[in-house]
Parts: C-alpha cells; structure tokens; sequence
C-alpha cells in the first residue's frame, strides 16, 4: 500500500472515535466484541495491571484498547473478522510473566497488547519475544524496553528521554520568566520511586540537565512502596529546591503533598512525568494544594483542537461508553496505539510476525491529524518518532495544555498552590 493510502486508511479508523458505543463493560479474562466462532474471530491478549497500586491508570489504559476494539468491530472487525479481547492482570514483574505465557499458550492470543507500567512491559516483552508473537506497546515509557533489540515489540507511545526533554525545556525556558528567577540560579532537585519508570526518567534529567548546564542541587530516589517522604522533603527544604521535578505514581504524589504540608513548606513549582499526575483523582484528593502544577504526560483533553483534531470527540465517546470523563490521558494514548496497530494488521494481511514488521515499519502518519496530536512513523527498534508529551499544568481543577504555543489553550501560572 503505498504510503498516502496508508495515511487515508489509519486516519479513517482513528475516526471511528467519535462514533458511540454501547457494548456493555467485560470481565477479566472473557472478550469483547460479538465472535460467533473461535475460528472467525481474531483472538488478542490485553496486559495490564488491574489490581493493586499501579490499578486505576492500568484500567484507565485497557479502556483505550478496550474502546478501539469495539469500533473496529462495529466496523465490521479486522480483515473482516471481529477481535476477541482477551484481558490478563499483571499487577508486577511475576504476574506479568505467567499471564504473557497463559495468552500465548491456553489463550492462543495472535498479538499483545499492553502494559502502562514499564516494569511489566520488560518482563512481558522478553516472554513474548521468545515466541515470536508481536507485543503493541501502548503506554510503558522506559528506554530500556525498546533499546534490547527485539524485532516484535513496537511501541506507540513517547519513551522516558522525551519525558526527560520536556522538563527540561520547562526548566530551562518557561520557568525562568515565569517564576522571575534567572536560569543559572535556579535549584533543581529530582525526586523519583526508584523502580523501573522512576529511575528511568530521573536518569535521563539529569543528564539533560547537565547538558543544558543547569545544576541539580539535590536528588533523591526512594522504594516504590513508601510510606514516608518526610525525610526527602527535609532534605530538598535544606537545599533551598525551587524546582521539583517528580517521577512517580499516585500515592507517591498524595504521600509528598501530605509531607509537603506537615513540614510548612514547598518549592516554588513541581513538574510531574504523566503516571500519578495525569489523574483528576489525585486533583480531587489533594484540592486547592494541587493548583498550578505542571506536568509532563500524554495528550490529555484541553488540547487546541488544531494539534489534536477530535480530542473532544473521543472525550466524549468515552464519557457515553463509561459514564464518567476520562480520568486520564492514558485511554486516549491506548485507543491511538490500538488503532495503529489495528491498521499494519489489517495492511498485513493477517498476524505473520515477519509481515506486521513490515507493516508497522511502512505506516506513515503525519502529526496533528490524530486526537493525541501525535502522529505514526517507527524506527527499526519499533519505536514510533511521531509521538512527543506535552506540558500541562492543572489549573482550576483541569489538566490543560499550555505549551507548546501551537497546542495550548492557557498561559502558564506562577503559583504552586492556593491554599
């Protein structure tokens, strides 16, 4: 298919946003979608964590995937076969490794889908990769995934080192007229969970960080299950920390807030890197404290309609599908990727590894005709170039976009804060 073919074709299913559904909500393990027969459906694992900590953006992703699905099928499926959804819960590394066997083997799943966290997307893929089955990466951000040269595994979503870029960019040229603090005396500190996602990101700061010749007066990583920052904030208060940038998931970021408050104190601005701050529950958890953080994330859904044309519309597909708004930018970034890797299906020809390679490696989609903006272009290791985060920062309750200047839709605030 030649390559504007291809852009009509995936720009034609990424539509299917705005049309409304009414399949009704699946348990784990069983399908979505009508297949009148295993042998005419296709059959496709979902891999994320459904249980435990890292739950409500696990299930806010599969419903993404989840949403895609049906459109294709109401469309009338892929190559016209409907799909059959087959959902595992991988709560961490173990789980992630025996379900990703269980959807290969028991479940006979073609293709993989997955994972939001990047500690289970390294275990699922290297399982996956033995077999020879395709893995769709459509929200893990962690560099290592992609950089272990396997030839099954594609990702569709922006990597931790584009994470790193914006908040740097943040850093180096909005905060510095924004906060009226020149660049070289701003105090940066890093504060991360130390597993996988965390670490990750921090890394990859500071080493842009130094490269811009802004210092890092303090950083520090801490377990993924702690119970206590006090300490972390402690030390940043002593190193006078104007800026905090913050890799970690929800209960880190209420666990911060809450140490933030006891110890009568806070930086003059936070910048999170997606994950606990893309959620509103976390907004509604912390109130008027969580005024004027910025974060670094997925395309959320105050986004100029010129970058993200049909942002709106898949909020409120979603809304009509689930009864709620989307409670993050994570099921709009599942649905993108889904959608993308439903088209190299349906232009390969079915699931032969060696022909959805090929077929993920010729999509070419311009960015700023997709409702995350981003567009589709993959580079040999599988990951797509086309797709970047932007900076939000929560203002009044909402998460909006307020850079780049083409994609925002307000200005930046000064205050952290209106209690």
């Amino acid at each position: 298919m030649r390559p504007a073919a291809q852009r009509r074709s995936l720009l034609a299913a990424l539509a299917l946003a705005s049309v409304p559904r009414g399949v009704g909500a699946q348990a784990p393990g069983t399908a979505t979608g009508n297949a009148p027969t295993a042998a005419a459906e296709w059959r496709f694992g979902a891999l994320f964590p459904l249980s435990g900590g890292p739950a409500l953006l696990g299930d806010e992703s599969f419903r993404g995937l989840e949403m895609a699905v049906e459109e294709r099928n109401a469309a009338g499926g892929l190559l016209g076969r409907p799909i059959r959804l087959l959902r595992a819960d991988a709560p961490d590394e173990a789980a992630a490794v025996a379900e990703t066997r269980r959807l290969m083997g028991q479940e006979r799943a073609a293709i993989l889908f997955g994972s939001y966290a990047s500690p289970i997307s390294f275990a699922a893929t290297q399982v996956s990769e033995t077999q020879g089955i395709p893995f769709f990466e459509l929200g893990a951000i962690a560099d290592g995934i992609m950089d272990r040269g396997f030839r099954n595994v594609f990702r569709t979503c922006p990597r931790a080192s584009d994470f790193a870029r914006v908040g740097v960019q943040t850093v180096a040229e909005v905060l510095p007229s924004l906060l009226e603090i020149p660049r070289a005396r701003l105090r940066v500190g890093l504060l991360h969970e130390d597993g996988l996602y965390g670490s990750s990101v921090a890394e990859l700061q500071a080493a842009q960080l130094r490269d811009a010749g802004i210092e890092v007066a303090e950083r520090i990583g801490y377990p993924v299950r702690s119970t206590d920052l006090a300490p972390a904030v402690q030390r940043l208060r002593e190193a006078s920390i104007d800026v905090l940038l913050h890799a970690a998931h929800q209960n880190d970021v209420i666990l911060l807030f809450r140490n933030l408050r006891e110890a009568g104190w806070r930086p003059r601005m936070i910048i999170g890197s997606g994950a606990g701050y893309s959620l509103s529950d976390t907004a509604r958890s912390l109130g008027p404290a969580f005024e004027g953080v910025m974060n670094v994330d997925f395309t959320h859904y105050a986004i100029s309609d010129r970058v993200a044309p049909g942002n709106a519309a898949f909020a409120e597909s979603y809304k009509r599908r689930y009864g709620s708004d989307p409670r993050s930018g994570h099921s709009l970034a599942n649905h993108f990727g889904a959608q993308v890797a439903f088209d190299a299906i349906q232009r390969a020809g079915g699931t032969d590894k060696e022909k959805v390679r090929a077929a993920v490696l010729a999509t070419d989609v311009a960015e700023g005709t997709t409702a995350t903006g981003w567009g589709a272009a993959f580079d040999e290791r599988g990951q797509n170039s086309r797709a970047r985060p932007w900076l939000m920062q929560w203002q009044d309750g909402r998460l909006v976009t307020i850079h780049p200047e083409a994609a925002a839709v307000a200005r930046p605030r000064a205050r952290l804060g209106t209690d």
